[in-house]
């Protein structure tokens, strides 16, 4: 188990915790009230609800907010106008430093008003799916809330996919039209978007028209009767377009997620519940106070862009920073110095990139100035402790709250987290439930553990946010997420709960590693490994070992000029102290750099590939951030072999 590190001070908690633990479980033995209560708060809705919720949770059929009528577009943009017209809504910032712009919400409703006009003059119509398949730019944004405006489905590709996942996702959804750009632009570098497009539209004889914002303006291949320049149809069509009465169990989008073998699914979120979870979370998740400027550095191709950097903010009037480049470019110093560029208070990002900065030393921080800053979040994968002091003490000079979230794209919004000014801090720990979540750890035999040891996480209870189903294949849906244990919400997350009830999440269940008999995490080994000074990035995988069942094999990325003599010796000692001696490495491989997803996230397929020297079946490294990392892997690998 993974031991308490030192926490920083909470003002008030036993008051506030009292509040919790009441509210807590007012919205778990009143479910109904409780959700109902934050929808007439949260939402603005045309015809009220019948039922806050109907069906039931074992046989996946619950909905939510029965019969209510809303639009989302309406609540995030149109019923801002009265008081915070001039209020910026969005804030983007390019790849280039000196490129921004400022989009209020009287401005962003003209335009959402326009291309949902733009839409409906190429056919589009509500149920109609819409690919929109852009860089981190406001036309991303205003794609997604026309699309919602006229209750057409967006689905948002990853502006880093090939063309090839961008297919599939085309085929699967039936898309008639497809939002592109010339060019995307990364690290001062042009990715042709048009192009990979154009090659993906091939094969998918359903896409009609394609709408390309011209971005970089440089020189793309153009079809006549398909192709349509965004900037040309914006000024053909008029600023005024009544919003779609939505059902709040219509579907608003549909978002892949990909899983290590299996085609990607298409996650379905619907309008009412959705939005009411994203809304009342991002609110008091983040404690957002009305003026606050935030700021989520999430892609809008992933779910973390659509709940928490588009719709939650939104939703609640809030101006949401967007920004298009990476961290690293053009200097290490490129968050921190947008940070007081534009006074962002709150700061939600991924540990893969706290760690990622971290490697660079404390200076590139330290240069600024970072007094704005109020709140730090982080997402999509546990944060070891070390990582997360860092994040405290460094970035946020130790008077920031640490809010680290959990949660998943089926989710639609946090499920696990500290509440600020409540939850005493445990770094690396996620913490608490949030309002009417309640998560179970269950063994193999799918049992619920009461006391500290390892397990399945599961969900026992509905909740409005929860995904509805998997586009056309409702099999899919519950095999994967209700059948491996019944009646509950299956994540997939290894976690345990400490003695005061905290959890932590310890990664999937297929990062489970069995030495001896005994489940241990891969997130737990890396954790351990990161509270090695010399250790910048980790990642561990499991390979067969005869006696023992699975070994350890661990990638590390060390620190510059760091000293490698006994490393192997070093991390064994780290691991032992922190788990104890059932954990040992069987080997250790010193690489340059791990292989990353364009999004951050280490892509831990190709790490088992290569740890158990199948080099030629890696399979699709389409979405690395960086292909020839893996040459350099394999490389040292094979020196090891020899």
């Amino acid at each position: 188990m993974r031991k308490k590190t030192n926490t920083p001070p909470s003002s008030d908690v036993h008051l506030n915790l009292k509040q919790y633990k009441k509210i807590y479980k007012q919205s778990i033995t009143d479910p109904n009230r409780f959700w109902g209560e934050q929808a007439k708060k949260f939402i603005s809705w045309f015809t009220p609800w019948k039922k806050v919720s109907s069906g039931d949770f074992r046989k996946q059929t619950k909905q939510w907010f029965v019969d209510g009528k809303l639009n989302a577009c309406y609540n995030c943009v149109d019923r801002h106008l009265e008081t915070h017209k001039d209020k910026p809504a969005i804030i983007w910032e390019g790849d280039d430093p000196n490129k921004s712009l400022t989009i209020t919400y009287g401005e962003l409703h003209e335009k959402v008003c326009r291309f949902a006009n733009v839409l409906k003059k190429q056919g589009v119509e509500k149920g109609d799916r819409v690919c929109i398949y852009l860089p981190m730019i406001p036309e991303t944004a205003i794609a997604m809330l026309a699309c919602a405006r006229i209750g057409a489905i967006h689905s948002v590709v990853f502006g880093g996919f090939s063309s090839e996942s961008l297919k599939t996702r085309l085929l699967d959804l039936g898309c008639k039209i497809v939002i592109t750009a010339d060019e995307s632009v990364r690290r001062g570098l042009y990715i042709p978007l048009k192009k990979n497009a154009d090659t993906a539209i091939q094969d998918c004889p359903k896409v009609k028209k394609v709408i390309v914002v011209k971005h970089t303006g440089n020189p793309v291949e153009w079809h006549k009767k398909r192709d349509i320049w965004y900037h040309d149809a914006m000024k053909e069509v008029d600023a005024v377009c009544p919003v779609k009465i939505m059902d709040a169990n219509d579907t608003l989008f549909v978002l892949y997620t990909s899983g290590s073998t299996a085609k990607p699914k298409g996650i379905v979120h619907t309008t009412g519940g959705y939005l009411v979870y994203v809304a009342m979370t991002f609110k008091t998740i983040f404690n957002y106070q009305d003026g606050d400027i935030y700021w989520c550095t999430a892609d809008l191709g992933w779910i973390t862009g659509h709940s928490y950097l588009l719709y939650g903010p939104l939703a609640n009037g809030a101006t949401t920073l967007m920004f298009e480049g990476v961290p690293s470019y053009p200097t290490y110093s490129r968050y921190w110095e947008m940070i007081d560029k534009y006074h962002v208070n709150i700061f939600y990002t991924a540990p893969t990139a706290i760690r990622t900065l971290r490697h660079e030393g404390d200076t590139w921080v330290t240069k600024t100035n970072r007094s704005s800053l109020k709140l730090l979040g982080t997402v999509g994968e546990p944060i070891s402790p070390d990582v997360w002091e860092w994040y405290y003490r460094v970035v946020g000079k130790s008077k920031c709250p640490i809010v680290d979230t959990w949660w998943q794209t089926e989710t639609g919004g946090v499920l696990i987290t500290p509440l600020v000014g409540v939850t005493p801090a445990k770094p690396g720990s996620a913490a608490w439930p949030f309002y009417g979540i309640v998560p179970e750890i269950i063994d193999e035999n799918g049992k619920i553990i009461k006391d500290t040891r390892p397990g399945k996480l599961v969900i026992k209870h509905s909740w409005p946010g929860m995904l509805e189903t998997i586009w056309h294949n409702r099999i899919r849906f519950i095999k994967g997420y209700f059948e491996e244990v019944p009646g509950k919400y299956f994540t997939g997350d290894n976690a345990y709960r400490d003695k005061d009830g905290y959890f932590w999440i310890l990664g999937r269940e297929d990062d489970v590693i069995k030495v001896s008999g005994h489940r241990i995490g891969t997130g737990e080994v890396e954790s351990a490994l990161l509270t090695v000074h010399k250790i910048s990035e980790a990642a561990v995988v499991a390979i067969p070992n005869e006696i023992k069942g699975h070994g350890i094999f661990a990638y590390v990325v060390t620190k510059p000029n760091t000293d490698l003599t006994d490393l192997k010796k070093t991390l064994n000692k780290a691991i032992q102290k922190e788990i104890g001696k059932i954990a040992v490495l069987e080997e250790v491989l010193h690489v340059k750099e791990l292989p990353k997803t364009r999004s951050g996230k280490i892509m831990r397929r190709l790490l088992r590939k290569i740890a158990a020297n199948e080099f030629e079946e890696l399979g699709d490294t389409s979405t690395l951030a960086d292909p020839s990392v893996i040459d350099d892997i394999i490389y040292q690998r094979k020196k090891i072999n020899d």
